[in-house]
């Protein structure tokens, strides 16, 4: 009988830095048409070229991100500003942009959320440690490593993985869903103490979920640990803004989110065109 895998962490690929920000008009709330020029006049600030010294010097990403804006329906807060980067830096000039802006102005954030495009590689992770186990060695030895390079940079460059690591906004779906998540802690329930394998087992349910739902929403996901509160956050787009509550409604019903999952706010609005 084999040794369980000890608990330890997936091996994850990132992408793109991303930023969420909630505004709220306190005062006076602008109609639709002053919205559109403020909106108009930020994103003419953030397309403006940026100065040499905040370029990237990475060569995976397809291009240098985007930002797009989304009014807020059934929510006290107003709007929602995301903001896709390939570094931490042009994030921050992008926030630093935006607080110069008459959005500022007008209303006020009340909430961000900090995080970084991510695919979690934990079939592959599972695999090599149990192959690791298997000849006496360990995880993080040198073949585990050497192993671990080759099989990730076959992932960074498949389709697949690199439209998760540098999302493009999509055309036809208007509406957005965004919430924040973690996963539970509590003593009797403890993602980071369940075996690799296991961890492995349900996050493969739960994308067999998600993938029924191929041509209905794009999904985004980021991981925050160490950039936020919260560890995840979601980002999902839609034609039609009823699936987003039919797909969080069969994901719920996933192991790893009945026994796991704990959940922020839900914000959700359709993207403003200008």
């Amino acid at each position: 009988m084999t040794t369980p895998i000890i608990a330890h962490p997936p091996e994850t690929l990132e992408g793109w830095y991303a930023l969420h920000q909630i505004f709220r008009f306190p005062k006076t709330k602008p109609d639709s048409r002053r919205l559109a020029q403020l909106i108009a006049k930020a994103t003419a600030s953030l397309a403006a070229p940026r100065p040499a010294k905040m370029k990237s010097a990475k060569k995976n990403s397809a291009s240098a991100g985007w930002t797009c804006f989304v009014r807020l329906i059934g929510s006290i807060s107003d709007l929602m500003v995301i903001h896709f980067r390939e570094s931490l830096d042009a994030i921050a000039q992008a926030q630093e942009l935006v607080a110069k802006s008459e959005l500022v102005k007008a209303g006020e954030i009340v909430y961000s959320f900090l995080s970084v495009t991510e695919a979690g590689l934990y079939h592959i992770t599972a695999e090599l440690a149990r192959a690791a186990e298997a000849r006496g060695g360990k995880v993080g030895d040198a073949e585990y490593a050497r192993t671990l390079a080759g099989r990730a940079t076959a992932e960074r460059e498949s389709e697949h993985v690199r439209r998760r690591l540098y999302p493009q906004l999509p055309p036809d779906m208007p509406y957005v869903c965004f919430y924040p998540m973690s996963k539970r802690r509590d003593a009797a329930q403890n993602w980071y103490t369940l075996t690799l394998e296991e961890r492995s087992r349900l996050m493969q349910a739960h994308g067999l979920t998600g993938r029924r739902y191929a041509g209905k929403i794009q999904q985004v996901i980021t991981g925050a640990i160490g950039l936020d509160a919260w560890e995840w956050g979601v980002t999902l787009f839609a034609q039609d803004p009823i699936e987003f509550k039919k797909l969080v409604t069969d994901m719920r019903f996933d192991e790893v989110s009945a026994k796991y999952a704990e959940f922020g706010d839900f914000y959700v609005g359709r993207i403003i065109q200008t």
